[in-house]
């Protein structure tokens, strides 16, 4: 398989719509009517929530470290959307980047022309446009957004994405978004020419305790934009209960993260109820994230998130009391008691169970000594579904490598949790289902940034019904 860049393979799948045979049925585009139904049906508040984002080029401080990279309105990360389920986002986005953009919205079954995607959903941003996004933010959730455009994951173009559900109870004080992300740009290169080395000379896989080894040695490794060295503090009074957001923005790197001194109680996995189930770490994917509980005890307490397989960890502190705040290299022993696995997570609406309608079995493949990735060996390839069926896809992963798999426009149900983005270990076979019910062109990929930049995507396209 030759080299095959995400614009190429997103060119050769729009010319693969436009060219279906006869015994093929048409593909929902995402200009078609019924995307425009579907959002239509989803009803909503009335509300609006109109922002502005300015995707800009210039310096920024990790608390310490300068660099210069690209940002939302010069922010790191970029400055929170939060609405109420239903309501509708207008999110205007203005390009200053000398470079081409978008914005994907990571978890949320929006509209299929808001996806993001260029070319598949919509065309590029050119520098010195913009382009407004429109969408109704149908269920409550943890979520992000970030570029869909070459290797800018791994720049500075992150910000989360809260949407709240007024029917929840409200079990906690204060709320703690926490986004982790591994850092390179602006410290002697950066992420496209990263890429490129990897092409050129193969990569080199980074061998470590866990299976969760990565692709790149990022010299940082940040919790919401600060390096270990410089963390931010997050205040609160002892006895209080926390729920903490934790989203994974890193472009190579899984994280093991704990908080000294307590056990947190896992409630959401990717935006979706489970079961609550108490645990010292987490690890958490490229792509992933959980909410949790925490009730608070008197003191200083670092919060750790350690990079898997790598050197380094990122840092912040919550204080409730008084204690001397942590040192950089500080290694709660939490990371080393229990991790909650997925088949411990049970989501609380799980899917109900009905036999799959289509099978798609999406086949892992390439290697790091090429620096080629794919799907079913391929980076091209088109996955066949039809609005009502029970879709079952079984990633299986042929590679040395693990692949957080994520899927756009749904929510899947594991053997367990409902999600958007799971962990695919080397050798292992993840099966998850969904119902295909958001007509449209949907990308499927891994979301390390290098995997999916050197081809492992494919694209789930519903047909139209005749």
């Amino acid at each position: 398989m030759s080299p095959f860049t995400r614009r190429a393979f997103l060119g050769a799948t729009v010319l693969g719509i436009a060219g279906c045979t006869a015994a093929e049925n048409p593909l929902v585009l995402p200009t078609d009517p019924l995307v425009e139904r579907t959002e239509t049906a989803r009803g909503g508040t009335g509300r609006t929530r109109a922002v502005t984002l300015t995707a800009t080029e210039g310096q920024i401080d990790l608390g310490g470290p300068v660099v210069r990279t690209w940002t939302y309105d010069g922010v790191l990360p970029g400055r929170e959307i939060r609405v109420g389920a239903g309501d509708l986002i207008e999110a205007r986005l203005v390009n200053r980047l000398p470079a081409d953009t978008s914005v994907h919205w990571h978890g949320p079954a929006l509209r299929n022309d808001m996806d993001g995607v260029p070319p598949l959903t919509q065309a590029a941003i050119r520098p010195g446009a913009d382009f407004t996004y429109r969408f109704i933010a149908p269920t409550p959730g943890t979520y992000w957004f970030h570029p869909h455009t070459g290797t800018q994951l791994d720049r500075g173009l992150y910000a989360p994405l809260i949407v709240e559900d007024p029917a929840e109870p409200g079990a906690y004080d204060a709320e703690w978004v926490v986004v982790l992300d591994d850092w390179l740009d602006g410290t002697g290169t950066d992420p496209d020419q990263v890429l490129a080395g990897l092409r050129k000379r193969g990569g080199h896989m980074m061998h470590g305790a866990s299976a969760l080894g990565g692709d790149v040695a990022h010299p940082h490794h940040l919790i919401n934009g600060r390096v270990a060295s410089a963390p931010l503090t997050f205040a609160a009074k002892p006895g209080q209960r926390v729920r903490m957001r934790l989203i994974n923005a890193g472009a190579d790197t899984a994280y093991r993260v704990a908080l000294a001194g307590h056990r947190m109680t896992v409630t959401h996995t990717d935006g979706v109820p489970v079961v609550p189930v108490d645990t010292d770490a987490l690890v958490i994917g490229m792509g992933e994230r959980y909410d949790v509980l925490v009730t608070l005890a008197d003191g200083v307490f670092p919060l750790v998130a350690v990079a898997e397989g790598k050197s380094g960890a990122g840092l912040a502190v919550v204080r409730t009391g008084a204690g001397t705040a942590p040192v950089p290299d500080v290694r709660p022993a939490e990371l080393r008691g229990k991790v909650v696995g997925y088949d411990e997570l049970k989501a609380t609406t799980p899917l109900p169970s009905r036999k799959p309608d289509v099978v798609h079995r999406l086949e892992l493949t390439g290697g790091m000594m090429s620096y080629e990735w794919g799907i079913n060996g391929r980076s091209d390839g088109l996955q066949r579904v039809r609005s009502g069926q029970r879709v079952r896809l079984e990633f299986v992963n042929t590679t040395m490598m693990w692949h957080p798999m994520h899927l756009h426009g749904h929510t899947f149900q594991l053997n367990g949790p409902r999600k958007d983005t799971a962990v695919v270990l080397p050798g292992q076979t993840v099966a998850c289902e969904f119902d295909a019910d958001n007509p449209g062109q949907w990308m499927v990929h891994c979301h390390n940034a290098y995997h999916a930049e050197a081809g492992m995507m494919a694209v789930l396209g519903y047909e139209e019904q005749r």
